[in-house]
């Protein structure tokens, strides 16, 4: 089974969202360069952008993480 990382799944949630990287740091009040290495994966993501980020895409941390593969799975 191939590894769906992080990396990708923000890029296809932005481009689901016909957005650009410069319009999702806007979002998540970071600076577009540092949203650009989260997304080419030179930079680790901290845990505020995780969580803003599954805000603005309405998709659970788990999901971003990789720990679920359901996007809106809440449960504890």
């Amino acid at each position: 089974m191939k590894k769906y990382s992080i990396c990708k799944k923000l890029k296809d949630l932005r481009e689901d969202r016909d957005m650009n990287r410069k319009e999702v740091a806007e979002q998540i009040g970071i600076p577009s360069q540092n949203y650009n290495r989260y997304e080419n994966g030179s930079r680790e993501i901290p845990l505020n952008c995780i969580i803003a980020l599954a805000k603005l895409y309405d998709v659970s941390a788990d999901y971003l993480l990789g720990l679920s593969v359901n996007k809106k799975d809440l449960s504890i």
